[in-house]
This record gives structure tokens, sequence and C-alpha cells, in this order.
């Protein structure tokens, strides 16, 4: 073998060892992302718990939609910038409608959600509706490749992870029954179900952006847009008109803050389930943000005292059953990405690419947290703008805002804040040190 040869394959060896590397960090990431995404996607709820069960629903829905629409151009704006948002979308245009359609599931889903805690409360209603995690291993695995060439054991792990987490919605579904009143649990476990469907199906626009390299930031923008425009129409129109609607909105005006801040919550927390979708995929990013059950379940109980006063039978099917659900998400979440089944995702990566006639570079270079225009990337003034007014917006809400009168633990309440906080810290400065937020 000539020299040539020897530094060629030299080279080669040294490339994919680094590959290797990189992708396990990734892994790691994700999981960091997903435990993150768990904390913050089960504190958004716990707003709501202030709103009084005199407002209607899709005034909740609709001031959190509000809350995440605010939030999903201003946090981008400060990350990034808004420039870099358009850069991105000049690679991949098709994937613009994929973000709409995304955000009109999402904001049936959520719409939903706040019935299904209206009838059963936050703490049952939370583990029937994160079912969406079977709906998300469903379309990894049958579109995207996710367990493809995956050792037996790891299928398995996610597959009966999967079925684990079924049966802890069964026991919390029996739970429910026997907690919630007369008349109303069957249509607060239908709400949350549906919801739990909504939630998963919005997953196959996640992955098809991300193996194709778009950053979230860049398709949670668009998203936006599709959960906004729906979440009001469905306001108008069930509410007899919007008319009708803004004298809600007026009426209502001293609550509105907290689903609006419901709905910033919301979006940090959507932000790390996504970057966990991108670097480890439905299968697995899906099934670990889904322990927010558990962390639902201590605002629940402990901040709002939810459960109190309920049967010893009560409390065993649904800690019981929360229990059994976070412990499926941990054997899918433990169930690491192979070399195998990461040629796989690239292989349903190519097919996107060649599909769409995506510039090959960009599609891997994003697919490994990398970016070709980094350059591209900064704020200005417009940016710094969209930021102020957002500000505003809250600061403003928040000082007409009204605490109701309710019984709430400040110091389990100062626990959980403080420990959101934290995640979002180390989180935050995770992704910018291996990603800088790719």
């Amino acid at each position: 073998m000539s020299s040539t040869e020897k530094n060629a394959l030299s080279r080669s060896v040294t490339e994919a060892q680094t590959d290797r590397a990189r992708q396990k960090k990734l892994h790691r990431l994700g999981i960091f992302c997903g435990i993150s995404a768990a904390l913050w996607l089960a504190g958004a709820e716990a707003p709501t718990k202030l709103v009084t069960v005199s407002v209607s629903p899709l005034v909740i829905s609709f001031m959190m939609v509000a809350g995440a629409f605010i939030s999903r151009w201003s946090l981008p704006a400060l990350m990034r910038g808004t420039r870099d948002t358009f850069t991105d979308t000049r690679h991949v245009p098709h994937l613009v409608i994929w973000g709409v359609m995304a955000g009109c599931l999402w904001a049936v889903g959520n719409t939903l959600t706040i019935f299904a805690v209206k009838d059963i409360g936050l703490s049952l209603a939370f583990p029937l509706w994160n079912s969406n995690s079977l709906i998300g291993i469903l379309w990894g695995t049958l579109l995207f490749k996710e367990l493809h060439r995956a050792a037996w054991f790891r299928k398995v792990a996610v597959v009966g992870g999967g079925l684990v987490i079924f049966v802890g919605a069964i026991l919390i579904s029996a739970a429910s029954t026997s907690g919630a009143g007369e008349g109303n649990a069957l249509r607060g476990i239908a709400a949350a179900l549906g919801a739990g469907l909504m939630f998963g199906s919005m997953y196959i626009p996640y992955r098809k952006a991300y193996i194709t390299g778009m950053n979230p930031l860049t398709f949670l923008t668009y998203f936006t847009v599709g959960e906004m425009t729906t979440v009001t129409i469905l306001a108008i129109v069930f509410l007899g008109g919007a008319a009708q609607f803004w004298q809600q909105l007026s009426a209502d005006r001293a609550i509105l803050f907290w689903p609006l801040l419901g709905g910033f919550m919301w979006v940090v927390g959507d932000l790390f389930q996504n970057y966990a979708t991108k670097y480890v995929g439905i299968s697995r990013g899906i099934p670990l943000s889904n322990t927010n059950q558990l962390w639902g379940l201590l605002w629940a109980i402990f901040v709002f005292k939810e459960l109190h006063g309920l049967s010893g039978h009560i409390y065993v099917e649904v800690i019981g059953g929360s229990l059994l659900m976070a412990a499926g998400a941990v054997a899918i979440a433990s169930s690491s990405t192979s070399d195998s089944e990461y040629t796989s995702w690239k292989e349903a990566a190519q097919r996107e690419t060649e599909l769409y006639g995506i510039n090959p570079e960009y599609v891997t270079a994003r697919m490994e947290g990398r970016d070709l225009n980094a350059a591209g990337a900064g704020r200005k003034w417009f940016d710094w703008l969209l930021v102020a007014i957002a500000t505003l917006i809250f600061v403003v809400l928040g000082w007409m805002a009204r605490v109701p009168h309710m019984e709430i633990e400040m110091g389990w309440l100062t626990g959980l804040s403080a420990a959101m906080l934290l995640v979002l810290v180390a989180a935050g400065v995770a992704l910018w040190r291996l990603t800088k937020f790719t």
C-alpha cells in the first residue's frame, strides 16, 4: 500500500471515529433535552390551575397559544436572530407547510387538554394525553426507520416500554373514572386521549424537518402560525363570533396572564423536546419528555393538593400508573442508538434529500448539529424590537393579573420552579456549546 493510500485510510478512520464520538455526544445531549423538556412541559400546565372554572377552556387555550406565538418568534430572535430563520428556510422551503400543519394539530390537542384538566384534573389527564408516545413510536418506526437495523434488545426496550406506558395509562384511566365528577369523567378521558392522538401525529412533521436539517427554532416559528390560526378559528366559532370572543377576553382580563405564562413555559419545554427529537428520534425523545407526568403529579399533589381527601386506592392507581409510564419511558430512553440504526436514519434523510432536491452538505451538517452558515446568524435591531414587544406584552398583562384565592403550597412551588430554572440554564449551556442551537 502506498503512502498516499495509507494517509487516505488513516484520515477515513479518524473521521469515522470523530463522527461516532460526536454522535454519542449528541445522543447524551438529546437525552438531557428530553429530561429538561419533561420539567418545563409539566410546569406549563400549572398556571392554568390559577384560572377559575367559570372561564371558557377556549379562552384559556387561546391565551396559551398567544403566549406560545409571542415566545416562538421572540426566543429565536434572541437566541440566533430572525435572519438565521429565513436563511434556514431557503434551504428547505417545503418544510414551511409541514411546520404550519404541525401547529394546527398542536392547537387542537392543546384545546383538548384544557377540557381534560377541567373534567378529570391535572394529575389524571396528564398521563392519558402522554399516550402520544405510543403513536410517536409507531410513526418513527414506520416512516423514518428509527428502529431499523437496531439490535433485538433495543427493539424490545422501545416496544416493551411502550406497552408499559399503555398499562400505566389504563391504571390512570381507571382512577380518573373513580375520582372525577359524575358525567364528566368519560368526556375528560376522551379529551385527553384525543389530545394524545393530535400530539402523537404532529411528530411526523417534526421528524421530517429534522432529518433534513431544519433548525428547531426555525421549524417552531412556522409551527406557531398554524397553531395560532387554528385556535383563533376554534375560539371564534365555538364562542359565537368575534364580538362575543372579544367580550370574554375583556371580561377575563384579570386572568389572561396565567395561560399566557403557561404558553411561554410550554414553548421552552417544546424547544427542548424538539432538540431531543432531532438528536435521538421520535421513538426515544418523546417518551423521555413524557416523564413530565411525574413532575405534573408533583405539581398537582404537592402544590395544588389536587387529590387531597380521596380514597387510598385512587392514590395507588394514579401514582402506580404514573410510575409505570415513567419506567416505560426510561426503558425506551436507555436504548441507545447504534451505528447501524444511525445509518438507517441517514438513509431516511437521503430519501428526503433526493425527493426535495436539498443540498446534501446542509443535511449532513445539520444532522450532526453543525452550521454551514454560521456567519449568517446574528441579532439585528428588528430582533431586539421583537424581544422588547414580547416583554412589554407579558409585563402589561402581568400587571393586570390577579391571583385567585386558592390553597397553594409556596414551598413546593418555589422548589419546583428552582429546579426548572436550574435545568434551563444547564441544558441551554450544553446546547450552545455543542450545537450553537442548530
